[in-house]
């Protein structure tokens, strides 16, 4: 494969290996283990594996690596490891990484499980935390030590979609030698440029836009060779976060689309976010991608100027408004998975972040009122046409 390949070309060809039956779609490899011709290749492998060289599905899988090696390409890493979910690469890159006495900062507004690991799991075994404003980056210079292993963000933040200056930050952190770990889900491998800008690892749910069509958990963690094969790779083979081998498949199934489908979606749900945006039954609409949010400037440069696929709505009448919203569509569906081909609604205060305190949720901005929006590959007319009524309905 030539490295000249525009990233589309990548996205098809990059990572493949062939059996000896030279198929056109790449193989599932559904094996726990592999055969040695001799003893003493097995122990030759368990001291150092070759690239076409594997022991056990944990260590690795020839359809996994082809996954990690594609994924690698589009984002721009050195390497990539394979987990069975986002929340497995979340856990992996940092707990890998840390130990009793370090001190991470990080940015407050976090998907649930994401805080959940840093308040109870890392605080548990020693690591302190201190939270700050992500969009405030003297917050951010104010928080770093010298003793400041990390800091943890997602480049843009689920559900309220905070952007974070990754270059801003990570310069910060760089400067007391930190390692920036970036949560890229909502921006996507499609629009961010992440490393480029700065971040030593980033992390993906690839349950979101890599597979785009709900059917499958998996995650990833890229970074450098040394962090990914030095770090990573020691820990998630011991304690079992291996991403399954036909998850990988439909992974790299997936990776062949993203382009297309994350740039439609992205598209429309500008569209949908402009033709809303002042409704009377709202109390604020938040996408990156209008002119009104607060770091619509940052994702000119940071993003090329792309919103991304997701918005939120914060409906008037609070948790009985946006019931009623959501009760109302008769398009997109009600549940919590985002970066999917149809057009997901979530209520995050009861569901995604409902084990947040109330005082937590309000410093956060998720009001009772607001919903998630992850826009799907529907017609950019219908999906407007109907939250249009769902909107109306909501005020009932």
């Amino acid at each position: 494969m030539s490295e000249s390949w525009n990233k589309r070309t990548q996205l098809v060809h990059g990572g493949i290996r062939r059996s000896q039956y030279n198929e056109v779609s790449e193989a599932i490899f559904l094996t726990q283990g592999f055969v040695y011709d001799q003893a003493e290749q097995a122990e030759a492998r368990f001291i150092e594996s070759g690239p076409d060289e594997f022991i056990y599905a944990r260590y690795g899988n020839p359809t996994v690596s082809m996954f990690e090696q594609r994924i690698a390409l589009l984002e721009g890493a050195e390497d990539a490891f394979a987990t069975a979910s986002g929340m497995a690469a979340v856990n992996g890159a940092l707990t890998s990484m840390l130990k009793a006495g370090d001190h991470v900062v990080s940015a407050k507004a976090l998907f649930g499980s994401c805080l959940y690991i840093l308040e109870n799991i890392l605080s548990r075994y020693g690591v302190e935390v201190t939270f700050v404003d992500g969009t405030d980056l003297d917050a951010w210079r104010q928080a770093v030590r010298p003793d400041t292993r990390a800091v943890f963000f997602e480049s843009m933040s689920n559900p309220t979609l905070e952007v974070i200056d990754v270059a801003g930050v990570a310069k910060i952190a760089h400067a007391v030698g930190a390692t920036v770990v970036v949560d890229n889900v909502f921006s996507t491998p499609v629009f961010s440029r992440a490393i480029e800008q700065g971040a030593d690892v980033v992390i993906y749910s690839a349950t979101k836009h890599i597979d785009g069509q709900g059917r499958a958990l998996g995650g990833v963690i890229l970074g450098t060779r040394d962090f990914i094969r030095g770090t990573v790779e020691p820990y998630l083979k011991h304690t079992g976060g291996a991403l399954s081998p036909f998850n990988a498949w439909i992974m790299l199934k997936g990776l062949e689309t993203i382009t297309l489908r994350v740039n439609a979606q992205a598209d429309t749900a500008q569209k949908v976010a402009e033709a809303l945006e002042g409704h009377s039954a709202l109390e604020r609409l938040l996408y990156p991608g209008l002119k009104t949010h607060a770091q619509h400037a940052l994702i000119q440069t940071q993003l090329d100027g792309k919103g991304g696929t997701v918005f939120s709505l914060d409906i008037k009448g609070g948790k009985e408004g946006a019931f009623k919203f959501l009760n109302a569509m008769q398009i997109a569906v009600i549940s919590n998975n985002l970066g999917d081909a149809k057009s997901i609604a979530t209520h995050p205060a009861t569901t995604t972040h409902q084990r947040l305190s109330e005082e937590q949720r309000t410093e956060l901005g998720i009001t009772p009122g607001l919903v998630r929006f992850s826009v799907g590959l529907e017609d950019a007319g219908d999906l407007i046409s109907d939250l249009k009524q769902a909107l109306e309905a909501s005020q009932v």
